[in-house]
């Protein structure tokens, strides 16, 4: 379990990480501690060995609620978790959304920074305009985030919300 004293040094930590590391939570005003747990959290589960059943023992049920709630199935094909993401976005609890928001904002972001090796103008277009469809599920969870991805997306001409 987790400490007072533990409990105060994460609080501290998981608020400068996230500040410092521009998730975009911070952006969006979100100051729910679970929210900003899943946030630092929320490629654990993806990119490690990590179980949701240990985020669950380390930081109780409704922050593990959250990491799984925004983990892909990594059994799946790529193409598959990716149309996953835009069909399930509308059906994410309000904080797995904001989550997901700061998430697609920094990675967007980060391409407008930097074109990842190996990639191409065309594959990041096509990302952008796959991140405006999962946002536009995400719609109504931060307004402050919202209009940070709208911004994001006008300047390389993609429209969000995105409309087919």
């Amino acid at each position: 379990g987790i400490n007072a004293e533990y409990g105060y040094i994460l609080f501290s930590t998981l608020k400068a990480v996230v500040s410092t590391q521009s998730t975009g939570c911070n952006e969006g005003g979100v100051d729910d501690i679970a929210t900003l747990m899943g946030a630092v959290l929320h490629d654990t589960v993806e990119d490690t060995e990590t179980s949701i059943e240990e985020v669950k023992l380390e930081f109780g049920d409704e922050v593990a609620g959250i990491v799984a709630e925004v983990t892909d199935d990594k059994d799946l094909p790529k193409d598959e978790r990716k149309r996953l993401q835009v069909v399930n976005a509308p059906h994410k609890s309000t904080k797995a959304k904001q989550v997901k928001l700061a998430d697609k904002l920094y990675n967007l972001r980060d391409l407008s920074r930097q074109m990842p090796v190996g990639w191409t103008a065309d594959r990041v277009y096509e990302y952008r305009v796959w991140a405006s469809k999962v946002c536009s599920g995400l719609v109504g969870a931060n307004t402050s985030l919202e209009n940070r991805v709208k911004q994001e997306l006008a300047q390389h001409n993609v429209e969000f919300p995105f409309t087919e």
